[in-house]
């Protein structure tokens, strides 16, 4: 299955996986790559690097939205095979090493199999490495506050709720929010379109996340590129306070 690689804006590419989505940000052929998908989408991580007229030994450092291994996939591949350094908010760094894990259960996910969609995902996580032991063996936390000196320049946003250290990161250059699961427009287990959380079941701490939505909204851009679902056109804003209103 090939990735569906789409340039959103100068020099930033949202890619639709098998299920999740990831985001390359470009300066000359070097790129940030800011999530990478399932274990089960490595090829399609690699494809998409090609495409963009870039490959794994250029990208400066992989940025993971929160440690599930849907975003976490390749990050351990790409740092143990070409050096690549894997950054991410200091709460979620033991999480990526699988100190613990922020996931939901078997039990809770058994429990839901009733509602549309829900079966079908859980073969497809199943099959594509989601419940796999994939820890990032050196994750780092990022090397300092603001902008990080990587292509595309972007900006850590901590937004705990779908995790502790789940992290936004928002790019003020081209306008674009990349918000990983803290903010997303739409889910296989989910019926609605647009801006929303994901299902209640997939967040640690549902209260914390729903006042993450206020954090995003905060925040200025046009151009939402969500871990799950289409990109979302218009205010950051105006996107991050219907999901809180769906959410309520």
């Amino acid at each position: 299955m090939r990735a569906d690689v789409r340039q959103v804006a100068d020099g930033t590419y949202l890619v639709h996986g098998s299920n999740t989505n990831w985001v390359i940000l470009t300066e000359g052929d070097a790129v940030t790559l800011v999530d990478t998908g399932y274990p089960g989408d490595r090829e399609q991580v690699l494809a998409s690097l090609t495409e963009v007229g870039s490959s794994p030994e250029a990208v400066a450092a992989v940025l993971i939205t929160h440690a599930h291994n849907d975003h976490l996939g390749s990050a351990e591949y790409l740092r143990a095979t070409y050096g690549t350094p894997v950054h991410l908010h200091e709460a979620e760094v033991p999480h990526a090493r699988r100190e613990f894990l922020h996931q939901v259960s078997v039990g809770t996910v058994l429990k839901n199999g009733w509602r549309p969609g829900v079966l079908p995902w859980v073969v497809h996580a199943l099959r594509s490495g989601g419940t796999t032991h994939n820890p990032v063996t050196a994750p780092e936390p990022f090397p300092a506050a603001g902008a990080l000196d990587l292509p595309g320049r972007p900006v850590p946003v901590h937004t705990p709720g779908h995790t502790d250290g789940h992290c936004a990161y928002h790019v003020p250059g081209t306008g674009v929010l990349i918000s990983g699961d803290a903010l997303v427009s739409g889910h296989p287990t989910s019926r609605i379109e647009g801006p929303q959380l994901l299902p209640d079941m997939f967040h640690h701490e549902l209260p914390r996340a729903v006042a993450s939505l206020d954090l995003l909204a905060e925040l200025e851009g046009e151009l939402l590129l969500p871990g799950h679902g289409p990109v979302h056109r218009g205010p950051v804003r105006d996107a991050a306070l219907r999901a809180r209103e769906r959410a309520l």
